[in-house]
């Protein structure tokens, strides 16, 4: 394991210890209290958490395949492997949720009650339990006992009736969103709760809907009629809604090493920028004769036609495929422009930005000698730590220190139960 820095500060939730049920609808929640000082057990099937199998992997050194997934969200946590099923597992881990201040699930709605393991049932170990519930429609409504993955909850939600292309198909995101947005409401959800605990000493049970946080995310979306009389649809890579003419605008770009992001602005800024990237395209001859004579400071982006922007757009285009990310970003700032190269992972990896906010930590994990780069902690603290404090675990690799070591189980008992499938 990679040791606690006895230097660092405590975080907030040091001396708080949290127990991680969940499946990986949950798992970002359980690391954000890891993050923030929690101590973290991850408690597992016997075969292992159904993260541990989720493509992309990496191989270490003997050829063991690794995921990617369950490497990025499991840092700050100890893992032990529980068969709840057994009565053994039922009781131990009674135990543990009676010494616990948190704990997060993600089963099926009434699963863990049918085990005598639900929220009324521990409630009687532990009355300062936050017992956190993150499933996909929440634990009451028709839709309780439906089951969905990624692709149900963005459908559900509406958040795929808005991306993608105009008059192609919804699609989803290609990295799973509703799992990021229901772990960040579970941590919200159970940090709110142990704040009133610290007023009223009494724990809460938890419920959150990964549909309902989806539906959050793009809840600006229905007002858009209200402002404008127009619905938002799909665009791709363009932007509408910003004008009375129903133009719409580009905001992606191809240029000489990949993508730009970069949109015809109003107001003052986007006026400055607009005259600005004119500029720059005539130091090198691209500028056209009509945007060197447009006086920048009366563009009103809200009454420009859909013809002037594609004449506009259309220059444009030949100059950013010219011009590499690194010379955009570099005139951007230089220039007081508004804009963006489109980073792909070398360049987050090498950002300099990231880079002087420490935000990469390095941790060694089993079967590599070279350390790896993961993300840190989300946000800095003044008097507080949040950070990386521990690799992500091998399966049950905490068994013994927290089964014998703290709970007071002898080996024998240990290798008893581990033949019995419980551990």
């Amino acid at each position: 394991m990679n040791p606690p820095d006895p230097n660092k500060k405590p975080g907030a939730l040091t001396g708080c210890r949290v127990l991680d049920l969940t499946t990986p609808l949950g798992h970002l929640c359980g690391k954000i209290l890891g993050d923030l000082g929690a101590d973290v057990i991850k408690i597992e099937p016997p075969a292992g958490d159904a993260g541990r199998f989720r493509s992309p992997f990496y191989y270490d050194s003997s050829g063991a395949a690794q995921s990617l997934f369950w490497l990025a969200y499991n840092n700050n946590k100890r893992s032990v492997t529980l068969n709840l099923e057994t009565g053994d597992g039922k009781e131990i881990l009674r135990r543990m949720a009676g010494k616990a201040d948190f704990l997060v699930e993600s089963y099926p709605p009434g699963y863990l009650d049918s085990l005598g393991l639900g929220y009324s049932g521990l409630l009687k170990e532990n009355p300062r339990l936050i017992f956190t519930a993150i499933t996909p429609f929440g634990q009451s409504g028709p839709y309780r006992d439906y089951q969905g993955d990624d692709l149900e909850i963005l459908a559900s939600s509406g958040v795929m009736s808005v991306t993608g292309h105009p008059g192609k198909s919804p699609l989803r995101i290609s990295v799973s969103q509703s799992e990021a947005w229901a772990s960040l409401y579970g941590a919200m959800g159970a940090l709110t709760a142990f704040h009133h605990r610290q007023q009223t000493g009494r724990g809460q049970f938890v419920d959150v809907s990964a549909q309902s946080a989806c539906v959050i995310m793009c809840a600006h979306a229905p007002w858009f009629w209200d402002y404008n009389r127009d619905n938002p649809t799909r665009q791709g890579e363009y932007m509408t809604g910003r004008t009375i003419t129903g133009a719409r605008f580009r905001t992606v770009w191809p240029c000489l090493d990949g993508h730009v992001t970069f949109i015809i602005y109003g107001g003052p800024a986007g006026q400055k920028t607009n005259r600005a990237l004119t500029e720059w395209m005539d130091t090198h001859g691209m500028a056209p004769d009509f945007m060197k004579q447009r006086n920048w400071d009366e563009f009103d982006v809200a009454t420009v036609t859909q013809d002037e922007v594609d004449r506009m757009e259309e220059e444009m285009g030949k100059f950013f495929q010219n011009v590499t990310k690194k010379e955009f970003l570099k005139e951007v700032v230089e220039r007081g422009m508004l804009g963006y190269p489109i980073s792909a992972a070398d360049d987050i990896l090498n950002d300099d930005q990231l880079a002087a906010r420490g935000f990469w930590q390095e941790l060694v994990l089993p079967g590599r000698e070279k350390p790896v780069q993961f993300p840190g902690g989300f946000t800095q603290f003044s008097d507080m730590e949040c950070g990386i404090r521990l690799r992500p675990p091998q399966l049950g690799e905490h068994n013994q220190e927290i089964f014998q070591d703290e709970m007071g189980f002898s080996l024998a008992q240990l290798e008893q139960m581990r033949a019995a499938r419980t551990i």
